[in-house]
């Protein structure tokens, strides 16, 4: 099912009733869900991606635009003729009921033309159960299952409805950090076996972009990017996407451009000949760092941390405008520890110049 969000905007009263302006979650979201793809929303908390999430689904009716599912116009439908499936991030899950019963209930709620029958019920609850891997829990109670199964049960009531479009509201964010990761997996892997399109909202990024077929970043109610999520990691537009993105996050300098070479401090430590004078914010990713004790740009050494199979070096430099600075390199590159200094060559396809003043990415030739 393809879902066409176009130029979608929600606005909220202001909480203060003393003052008259508006609030506004999301400003002009346009955007195409493909037929079958998982799309992530991602954004920081507050950036409207989880009013989105309720746009799409009905419980929240946009100020303005227009949702679509395929050629048919859902904007004012309620969310039960919709043919979606909503899983919350705290589950919801009744209980008083086995799991079973949960996976069930939304069936026994059909009327009409699309009213099963007891056999019927049980056939779909139990495939479900079977595509989610916890088909030999049918008969446990919520409270005796662990986050994780409890999260499979939620994924499973919302697909035995056979929606048309699975909606996946930070599902992961009370789950401990290995089985967050091992639920992930399982999530993609229910999705491309059942091909539904998915909208999966979440904070982390690195849950974005592992899973996602196509990732939205978003901040105040506002897209700032769209794409595959390697493409846009190689590729942000602006700052605030470059630094959203990555883990370790990006380093960030404040530098100058003259006569055509990039200047961290007093060094020039890339040419740029087709970029004009100017002041500009710089971005290297932490993978951009090439050890060379001659190289066009040096920081000051705090200390090496081995994670294995890379190392992560932990440095400062004067003009630096992040805490602290960070380069991943090989495990097989020998630094120092006792060194006060590493000298560096930057890999130019994991550097970024940024406008002083709009953080609007400035493209030079790589």
């Amino acid at each position: 099912m393809i879902v066409d969000l176009q130029n979608l905007t929600k606005v909220f009263p202001s909480r203060n009733k003393k003052e008259k302006e508006m609030v506004t979650a999301v400003s002009d979201f346009t955007f195409t869900i493909p037929d079958g793809k998982l799309v992530g929303l991602l954004g920081p908390s507050g950036c409207g991606k989880s009013t989105t999430l309720y746009m799409i689904c009905g419980l929240q009716k946009p100020s303005s635009g227009k949702i679509f599912f395929g050629d048919n116009d859902v904007t004012q439908l309620p969310p039960e003729s919709r043919g979606v499936g909503l899983v919350f991030q705290n589950y919801a899950l009744y209980p008083h009921m086995t799991v079973k019963q949960n996976i069930m209930f939304p069936l026994q709620n059909l009327k009409g033309a699309d009213k099963l029958d007891k056999d019927e019920m049980l056939k779909r609850t139990v495939e479900v159960a079977r595509i989610v891997q916890i088909d030999d829990l049918l008969e446990r109670k919520p409270n005796e299952l662990s986050g994780g199964q409890q999260q499979r049960v939620a994924i499973a009531r919302a697909l035995v409805k056979m929606p048309r479009v699975l909606l996946l509201d930070e599902p992961l964010s009370n789950l401990d950090a290995r089985l967050r990761l091992q639920t992930r997996e399982e999530i993609r892997r229910i999705q491309r076996e059942t091909g539904i399109t998915t909208v999966f909202v979440t904070h982390d990024q690195e849950e974005a972009m592992s899973i996602s077929d196509m990732i939205v970043v978003m901040k105040k109610g506002v897209v700032q990017q769209t794409g595959h999520p390697q493409d846009v990691y190689n590729s942000p537009e602006n700052l605030f996407v470059a630094k959203f993105l990555g883990t370790p996050p990006i380093n960030v300098f404040d530098a100058t451009v003259r006569s055509g070479k990039v200047y961290i401090g007093d060094e020039a430590v890339i040419d740029v000949p087709d970029v004009p004078d100017q002041e500009v914010i710089v971005g290297i990713r932490p993978e951009g760092f090439i050890v060379r004790p001659e190289g066009r740009f040096h920081c000051a050494l705090n200390g090496v941390e081995v994670m294995g199979r890379d190392v992560s070096l932990v440095m400062n430099h004067p003009a630096m405008n992040v805490p602290v600075i960070r380069a991943i390199i090989d495990a097989d590159v020998t630094v120092d520890p006792e060194a006060t200094e590493v000298g560096f060559d930057i890999k130019r396809n994991k550097i970024f110049l940024f406008e002083k003043e709009t953080e609007a990415r400035i493209f030079f030739e790589v």
